[in-house]
């Protein structure tokens, strides 16, 4: 018997917008229950929506980084949708005619190389609010969120471990981070993740395929990835008790994750799209794209993260570790680049930025950018490691120096006494000192014995000690051995 495990997954991402999809309502996280809300979102009678151009713009702007055709003309939709949190009976969607189309998005794997996984769409809709449960005998309902400005991402069913779909969900945070359209904030809702998942079993008797189940509403990456696992474990444990246990004679259905008990939970049978009796909205105006508009957007949108770490790669020669980490964000992607373009050492400004600066920004919770050094102050660090001017240990002192105090790094290190001895004849001397207080510890390094290489190792020592830290480490070891060689 084989079994594969066929994921198609939609993203439901919050545009990060001031305001709401159709209505000037602010958006704003946990303010007071029904605060942020006005006719239109409540739904009243005979009120008009109006749509949010920015929002618009922001899912174009995401669906041209997902390599997708953009559509030209596109038109509103109602989807019915009979539930308290969403008042006037309808969500305001796109359904036949999405404003993005046949895109992809290459992720990383695991055991390397990368896996192109299809965009089937990209379309815009409104959120609907919250139902407010626990603690209570009754239900409340918040409508701050509805109208909330949602940009829904379909991939096709191309995903086929845990493991890629937690990739995936990475990798669409990190893109519309960079695109600036998203704070893509888990802890505050801003992405929610909803897999569809069956398997395809082989076996001699025939292929057969599983009942898709949709998982409801998962918001984090451990949930997505422990969601999927579970479920290929419980559908295949299904079909084995029962071979009845199919796509044909089950169709489709809704589940929800139990995160306590680690387990998918019956919710209902799912929705086809007759059920939402979708028809075109007629209070909102089609939407047309002209060449001029898209044009704009496109010169918004600047390199996109991907092109930016592989020109890191190819042009600096970047592994492709520290390109995914310097690229991570735009903010620090931009800095990294500017820092880079200024020292001429891209190898150097991305050990300063990866062990210093990002370390520092995380700590204080901001972007690298953001910590009080300048693009030159790293780029001089940069150069003077490049050169010798300064230590490893040195640079990190230098660094955190740096945070508080403007000047030249060249400046700062030389009132520190944190440059680098690399004067030849200077460290000679040194280097005789060491040797004629240090006989056995010579003996033992001329010998070479199994101890050899631990004698020369505390002969170097000293010599860095003596210099106060100062010795240019490669100078000094090249001397001592030219030394202990005669």
């Amino acid at each position: 018997m084989q079994v594969k495990l066929i994921v198609g997954l939609e993203i439901h991402v919050q545009l990060d917008t001031q305001t709401k999809m159709f209505c000037g309502c602010k958006l704003a996280f946990n303010d007071p229950p029904n605060s942020n809300v006005c006719p239109v979102c409540i739904g009243m009678p005979g009120v008009l929506p109006t749509m949010n151009k920015k929002a618009y713009e922001y899912a174009v702007r995401t669906a041209l980084a997902l390599n997708c055709e953009v559509a030209r003309f596109t038109k509103w939709d109602r989807k019915g949708y009979y539930y308290p949190d969403l008042p006037k009976n309808y969500q305001i969607s796109q359904y036949d005619l999405p404003l993005g189309a046949n895109g992809y998005l290459e992720i990383p794997l695991e055991a390397g190389g990368s896996k192109k996984i299809r965009i089937r769409r990209v379309h815009l809709e409104e959120d609907a609010g919250k139902n407010l449960h626990e603690g209570m005998d009754h239900s409340q309902v918040d409508l701050n969120r509805a109208g909330t400005p949602l940009m829904e991402i379909v991939t096709e069913p191309d995903l086929s471990s845990p493991q890629e779909c937690r990739i995936l969900a990475m990798e669409l945070q990190k893109l519309v981070q960079f695109l600036g359209v998203s704070q893509a904030n888990m802890q505050m809702g801003h992405m929610r993740f909803e897999p569809n998942i069956n398997l395809l079993i082989e076996e001699a008797a025939g292929r057969f395929r599983t009942p898709i189940c949709e998982i409801k509403n998962l918001n984090s990456f451990r949930a997505l990835e422990r969601a999927v696992a579970y479920e290929q474990w419980r559908q295949q444990e299904e079909w084995q008790r029962d071979h009845n246990f199919t796509l044909e004679k089950l169709g489709k259905q809704n589940r929800g994750w139990d995160d306590n008990r680690n387990e998918t939970v019956f919710q209902r049978e799912k929705e086809e799209a007759h059920d939402y009796r979708y028809f075109p909205e007629p209070d909102l105006v089609p939407v047309v794209m002209d060449e001029a508009w898209l044009a704009q957007i496109k010169a918004e949108m600047g390199e996109l993260p991907q092109a930016m770490k592989n020109r890191f790669v190819t042009l600096h020669h970047l592994s492709e570790y520290d390109a995914g980490v310097l690229t991570a964000d735009r903010e620090t992607a931009t800095f990294s680049d500017i820092t880079i373009e200024k020292s001429g050492t891209p190898k150097q400004v991305a050990n300063i930025i990866t062990q210093f600066g990002l370390k520092i920004a995380n700590e204080r919770g901001c972007r690298v950018n953001e910590i009080g050094v300048s693009s030159d102050q790293v780029a001089k660090l940069a150069q003077m490691m490049e050169a010798g001017t300064i230590s490893a240990s040195a640079a990190a002192t230098l660094f955190e120096k740096m945070l508080t105090d403007s000047r030249d790094p060249q400046q700062i290190a030389q009132e520190n006494n944190l440059i680098q001895q690399s004067d030849a004849g200077a460290l000679e001397k040194v280097v005789d000192e060491v040797i004629a207080a240090n006989a056995p510890a010579v003996a033992e390094a001329k010998s070479g014995g199994k101890k050899s290489g631990k004698a020369r190792g505390f002969l170097l020592g000293q010599v860095m000690q003596k210099t106060r830290g100062q010795a240019n480490p490669n100078i000094a070891g090249e001397l001592l051995d030219a030394k202990l060689k005669s």
